[in-house]
């Protein structure tokens, strides 16, 4: 990570110039930066970050949607064909960014601009995970994989819909304070190697109706045991070294379903923060840094001490 100015930015015709406020980072932004992102290494000096919202500082000729003043935050993926913030496109670690107003949605009052920035990529995937295939319903039960933060929301999310949710984590100290965010049943998968068997105690042997597997595919064979008949694994995260037996058939004779996510579209945007507009869902950041501090941001989330999000304070 290298500080650079660059010349502010003027929106043109149909742009609008937003102030960002704060970004959020996620384990997509260290893989990017580090070079070890699927896509590879970038290609040019590129700004980081997909995640963050702020405020139009001002419209070009013919917008109409947003006007100055208005809090936003801004898509995930921008343009048609879509691509992501951070990489290719130039992120949100700046302190001005011209968007289309296509790529810009308003945020709800309650939340403050760094709540908002955690919600692009962690919060709509959460949300892709629980309403975007097999919708999660009242008396459900939700198993999600750690306390970061696409568990958190998923968390916050679940319970609003009702749900019942078990968090597992390696850490008591966190999962006693998943228990206080809302979480009905906590399990240590360090003292529980064989978590699955848990789930299964603690539904009746019914296992889970919906698993947020973060951990694949290190625990996918885990999940493939703890997943309830016509059940639905949501599969986000690959970020440890394959181990166990992979094979699908432990979800075949159940009728479940494996779902590969990737985060989501607008659309799932747009429900995403009707939810949480409703519910007054207020995501769960661990800390804040100032940017002059973004090296030790990245530093930090690298260490995975994080529960919830850890966010940059930009402007």
């Amino acid at each position: 990570l290298i500080n650079a100015e660059r010349p502010k930015p003027a929106p043109g015709p149909n742009e609008v110039l937003v102030r960002v406020r704060a970004a959020s980072l996620n384990f997509r932004d260290l893989a990017i930066v580090t070079g070890k992102y699927f896509s590879g290494p970038v290609a040019r000096n590129t700004i980081p970050v997909s995640d963050g919202a702020g405020e139009v500082a001002a419209v070009g000729p013919g917008v109409e949607s947003l006007k100055v003043g208005d809090r936003v935050v801004a898509t995930f993926t921008q343009g048609d064909p879509p691509a992501a913030l951070g990489s290719p496109l130039d992120g949100m670690l700046a302190e001005y960014r011209v968007f289309n107003p296509a790529g810009l949605l308003k945020i709800p009052e309650h939340l403050s601009f760094a709540e908002a920035a955690t919600l692009p990529c962690a919060g709509v995937t959460a949300w892709n995970a629980l309403a975007g295939g097999k919708p999660t319903r009242p008396g459900d039960t939700v198993l999600t994989l750690g306390t970061g933060g696409v568990s958190m929301l998923a968390l916050q999310l679940a319970k609003a819909a009702g749900a019942r949710v078990i968090v597992t984590s390696s850490s008591d100290e966190k999962l006693a304070r998943a228990r206080k965010l809302g979480a009905d049943e906590t399990i240590n998968y360090k003292t529980h190697p064989d978590w699955e068997k848990q789930v299964l105690a603690l539904t009746g042997g019914d296992g889970a109706d919906h698993i947020i597997e973060l951990g694949a595919p290190a625990s996918l064979p885990h999940s493939y045991q703890a997943v309830g008949t016509n059940g639905e694994i949501a599969l986000i995260g690959v970020i440890s070294r394959p181990e166990g037996d992979l094979n699908p058939w432990p979800i075949m004779r159940k009728l479940a379903t494996l779902r590969g996510i990737f985060v989501g579209d607008k659309p799932l945007f747009v429900g995403l923060l009707k939810a949480v507009a409703f519910h007054k869902i207020k995501p769960v950041i661990d800390r804040e840094f100032g940017l002059a501090d973004t090296a030790e941001a990245y530093r930090y989330l690298k260490a995975a001490r994080h529960m919830g999000k850890v966010v940059i304070k930009v402007s």
